[in-house]
């Protein structure tokens, strides 16, 4: 898959539907762009504006909850970046954040935020592979239990 196919092809090939763009929170937008890329806010797990779940990982949420989660999260990225530049402008995914709202001793901050990378990789191929931080907080906004955000290049 190229992006020169339409990610937007890819995503109907995959069953994916982008959701609408989630309303911030609090004072910023959901996209910015600067050059040839684009950096998300932070996304939390929205869907029909509300949060998935609250809690923190490790306790009340469990690792596949909190790794859907960052699926959403990551969509909602996608979201907001179509709504700023169009999906199909993207060349490739640079970079994933993912903050994990993180119970004590909780240190498997990596697989909750896999469930944005493996999503990236699957619409995305070659051009989702990137470069990730995966880091384990005290809270979130909202109790969120996950929140990610990206960086992308645009074509040309």
């Amino acid at each position: 898959m190229t992006a020169s196919s339409g990610w937007h092809a890819r995503l109907a090939e995959l069953g994916i539907r982008l959701p609408p763009v989630s309303a911030p929170v609090a004072a910023y937008v959901p996209a910015v762009r600067s050059g040839s890329l684009v950096f998300t806010s932070g996304q939390l797990p929205f869907i029909d504006g509300g949060l998935r779940r609250t809690g923190k990982v490790g306790g009340s949420v469990d690792v596949e909850a909190a790794s859907a989660d960052a699926k959403v999260c990551a969509l909602n990225a996608l979201a907001a970046i179509d709504d700023l530049v169009g999906l199909d402008a993207v060349a490739r995914i640079v970079k994933v954040v993912g903050y994990v709202a993180s119970a004590e001793g909780f240190t498997g901050q990596p697989r909750v935020v896999n469930g944005a990378s493996e999503l990236l990789g699957k619409i995305f191929g070659d051009a989702g592979r990137h470069a990730r931080s995966a880091v384990g907080v005290a809270e979130l906004p909202l109790g969120a239990p996950v929140e990610v955000e990206l960086t992308v290049e645009l074509n040309g």
